[in-house]
C-alpha cells in the first residue's frame, strides 16, 4: 500500500504531477480536505481493495490552517498502520509563479481584495510551511517544462515505490541561482574553466574534448574523488534514517562545462557501485 501526498505552491505543477501519477496507475484524488486523510486511508488503502493499492492525493492552500498543520502527524499514524507514505512538495521562484499566473489569467486561491499576487504567493508559502518542512522530496519547477516535470514524476516518485533510495545528480549555473530541491550543493568554480579555451567554449561537459581537458587537471580529479568519498559515507546515513530521495547539485558559473563534467563522473561512479542514478543538467536544453 502506497500513498503519495502531493502539495506545493499554486502554479508549481501539482496538477501535472497528479495527472502523471494517474497515468501511471495511481488512484488520484485532488484537493482533498487534509483533515480527511485518515478517514480516506481507512476506506481505501486499508480496505485491501487492489484498486487502491497505489494512491495519490493533492493538498493545497485551500485547506484550513489547522488541518494543514495536522498533516505530518497524520502521515506518522499512516506509516504506523503499514502504509508506505511520501510527501512530495513542489515549488518555484516567485517571479516564475507570477509569470505563469499572468499567462493563464487564473486567480490565485489566496488572492483577494487588497492582496497582490506576490503577497498571495508569500502567504501560501507560510501556510504550507508545515507540509514543506516534512517533505520527503522537494521538486523545484522554476526551470522545468511540463514534459520534464512528467518525466521527473515517472523517474523519481514512481520509482520511489521501490525501497531503494532515489539518487539524483544535477548540474546548474550559479548565475541562474541555486536549485531549490538540493540536499547537497557543491561548488566547482574553483576548477580550471574550459570556457577560456576557444576550441572548448561552445562545447559542454558531456563532450569528450572538455572531459579530457578536465581529466588532465589534478584539481578536477581531486574534486571528483573527494565528493565520491564524501557521498559514499553519507548516502547510507540517509538510507538508515529512512530517507528515500537524495538530490546532489553541482554548480559552476554557467552550468555548461565543469559542473556537467563532475555530475557525469559522479553518476558513472555510483552506477558502477550498483546504485540507481538519475542525471539532470539544468542549463543544457
Amino acid at each position: 500500500m502506497r500513498l503519495v501526498i502531493l502539495s506545493g505552491l499554486s502554479g508549481s505543477g501539482k496538477s501535472v504531477a497528479l495527472h502523471m501519477l494517474e497515468d501511471l496507475g495511481y488512484y488520484c484524488v485532488d484537493n482533498i480536505p487534509a483533515g480527511l486523510l485518515q478517514n480516506l486511508a481507512r476506506e481505501t488503502l486499508l480496505s485491501s481493495d487492489p484498486a487502491y493499492h497505489n494512491m495519490a492525493v493533492g493538498i493545497d492552500a485551500r485547506n484550513r490552517i489547522e488541518d494543514i498543520k495536522s498533516v505530518p502527524e497524520t502521515v506518522r499514524h499512516l506509516r504506523n498502520q503499514g502504509i508506505e507514505c511520501d510527501i512530495v512538495f513542489l515549488h518555484a521562484e516567485d517571479g516564475v509563479l507570477v509569470k505563469r499566473y499572468n499567462e493563464t489569467h487564473r486567480p490565485h486561491p489566496l488572492a483577494n481584495e487588497g492582496r497582490s499576487l506576490r503577497d498571495a504567493i508569500r502567504a501560501e508559502r507560510d501556510l504550507l510551511g508545515a507540509i514543506a518542512d516534512e517533505a520527503d522530496m522537494v521538486l523545484d519547477t522554476t526551470r522545468t517544462s511540463v514534459h520534464e516535470l512528467r518525466e521527473q514524476v515517472r523517474a523519481r516518485i514512481h520509482r520511489g515505490a521501490r525501497q531503494e533510495l532515489s539518487l539524483l545528480f544535477q548540474s546548474f549555473g550559479f548565475r541562474h541561482g541555486l536549485p531549490g530541491d538540493s540536499d547537497f550543493v557543491f561548488d566547482a568554480r574553483g576548477l580550471p574553466n574550459p570556457y577560456w579555451e576557444a576550441d572548448l567554449r561552445a562545447l559542454t561537459g558531456k563532450d569528450a574534448a572538455v572531459a579530457r581537458f578536465l581529466e588532465n587537471s589534478e584539481a578536477a580529479q581531486r574534486f571528483v574523488g573527494d565528493l565520491s568519498t564524501f557521498l559514499q559515507y553519507w548516502i547510507p546515513q540517509f538510507e538508515s534514517s529512512n530517507r528515500r530521495y537524495l538530490t546532489v547539485s553541482v554548480g559552476c558559473t554557467g552550468g555548461y562545462h565543469r559542473s556537467v563534467f563532475v555530475v557525469e563522473k559522479l553518476a558513472a561512479h555510483f552506477r558502477a557501485a550498483g546504485r540507481e542514478v538519475l542525471v539532470r543538467h539544468n542549463e543544457l536544453k
